[in-house]
């Protein structure tokens, strides 16, 4: 290699592409017996990941093979869901080419893409409570990840676009390319806008996403933008506050194990049971001596608990104010057990999407959204410096400065963690605070 994979990654800006957005550069500087590559796309309605990994097939495989050699692993894992039919196809028509290389296949199950059961499903291994991939001698990168690493090496590209899903009540459902920094109303209206006078966005999967405004900014960790009836059930469901989950915990649990018995980390075995954590609601205490409310911190806030429960109630909202709370008393996860045996019938427990889908009144909306060719230009965009796990990155540019796409506009200290911003647009720094950088075009 005529230059360190490692560098070029952390001087690309690359992160991982959904989720909290961990910097890639730290995640690959290990050794590592496997490489597996995160394409189950759980999350209903959204398409990136299995049309990448269709599009893009060659591409994805020479760049984990790049990768693999860098962390000296002797396997490569491609997990995604059997009903991927053309990215299957695609990759299996070249794999044999890469005998390092396979593919795992998983049912349409919720939430596969969870890292934790996806290391699981793959190499059978159970990282241990509180712990990463890496405990179990797994590296595990997102699709869009793993073809940016490649961007980088090959090209010298850093990452100034974003593969998002536009779905939801629009009038075109599509997967775009788009520049980092430009709004979400900007990305709404490439698939021709809504049909709703009034609407709520969710950025990010409807299970895990979070509710955003249309002058929010498209970033570096944006996967899909869910456009959804502001009345509808899921609209409601995030926003109900504490007060009233905990008054209908009191109230209206009826102390089955129903949100236990679907709990994916639970399943796993990890010492983790909603339905005791609940009760601490009704009585004060989790009424079992052997359990601790630090057993909140193994919640991955997959909300699949509220959608098992009869009651419509939400432990894994519970779970997230317990961990804010217990993390600003300076209290820590203290539990890392290492399970040895899953759930004996947790194959018979895995939550179908389908069954989701139609939980979360998401039907009529789980139509294709086939990637398109943007043939737009933008005047302006707004980056943030913060799109990533880690402290911002410090601006090496001065308001007035004109600028290349793709320049370094944004930089972090070497002794922090953090990602390097770059230009998404030609243009010139027209504005810059401790948050943002806007570019406006020429």
């Amino acid at each position: 290699m005529e230059k360190n994979l490692i560098s070029i990654i952390k001087e690309s800006g690359i992160v991982g592409a959904g989720g909290a957005g961990f910097p890639t550069h730290v995640k690959v500087n290990a050794k590592a017996d496997y490489v597996i590559i995160n394409g189950a796309e759980c999350e209903p309605l959204l398409r990136v990941d299995q049309q990448l990994m269709a599009k893009e097939s060659r591409k994805l495989l020479d760049s984990l093979d790049l990768v693999m050699k860098n962390v000296e692993a002797k396997i490569g894992i491609i997990g995604l869901k059997s009903k991927y039919k053309i990215a299957i196809e695609n990759l299996e028509s070249i794999i044999n080419e890469y005998p390092n290389i396979k593919i795992h296949k998983m049912p349409n199950f919720y939430p596969a893409g969870d890292e934790q059961i996806l290391v699981y499903e793959a190499i059978g291994k159970i990282i241990p409570e509180g712990s990463i991939p890496l405990s179990v001698g797994a590296v595990v990168l997102n699709v869009e990840t793993i073809l940016n690493i490649y961007d980088a090496y090959k090209y010298k590209t850093p990452v100034v676009e974003k593969y998002i899903t536009v779905a939801g009540d629009v009038k075109n459902k599509i997967t775009v390319k788009v520049p980092i920094g430009i709004t979400i109303k900007e990305a709404i209206e490439l698939a021709g806008g809504s049909k709703l006078e009034e609407f709520v966005v969710i950025n990010g999967g409807p299970m895990m996403g979070k509710i955003v405004s249309l002058d929010d900014k498209v970033t570096k960790t944006t996967k899909g933008l869910i456009i959804l009836p502001k009345d509808h059930s899921l609209i409601n469901s995030i926003n109900k506050n504490l007060g009233q989950i905990l008054k209908e915990a009191k109230t209206a649990c009826m102390h089955c194990s129903l949100c236990s018995e679907v709990c994916p980390r639970n399943l796993l075995g990890h010492n983790i049971h909603p339905n005791k954590l609940i009760r601490m609601a009704s009585y004060s205490s989790v009424c079992d001596k052997n359990l601790s409310p630090t057993t909140a911190f193994l919640c991955c806030e997959c909300r699949l608990c509220e959608y098992a429960c009869i009651m419509d109630l939400q432990p894994w909202k519970l779970h997230s104010n317990l961990k804010k709370q217990m993390g600003s008393n300076g209290i820590k996860n203290d539990n890392n057990n290492k399970p040895e045996n899953v759930h004996p019938f947790r194959e018979y427990k895995r939550y179908p999407v389908n069954k989701l889908i139609a939980k979360l009144d998401l039907t009529k909306y789980d139509e294709s959204a086939d990637i398109v060719e943007l043939e737009k230009n933008f005047d302006k965009v707004e980056i943030l410096l913060s799109q990533h796990i880690g402290a911002p990155a410090t601006p090496v540019v001065k308001e007035g400065d004109k600028v290349h796409k793709r320049q370094l506009i944004a930089k972090i200290n070497s002794d922090k963690l953090g990602s390097n911003i770059h230009a998404s647009i030609d243009g010139n720094i027209v504005y810059i605070n401790k948050d943002i950088i806007t570019i406006q075009s020429n």
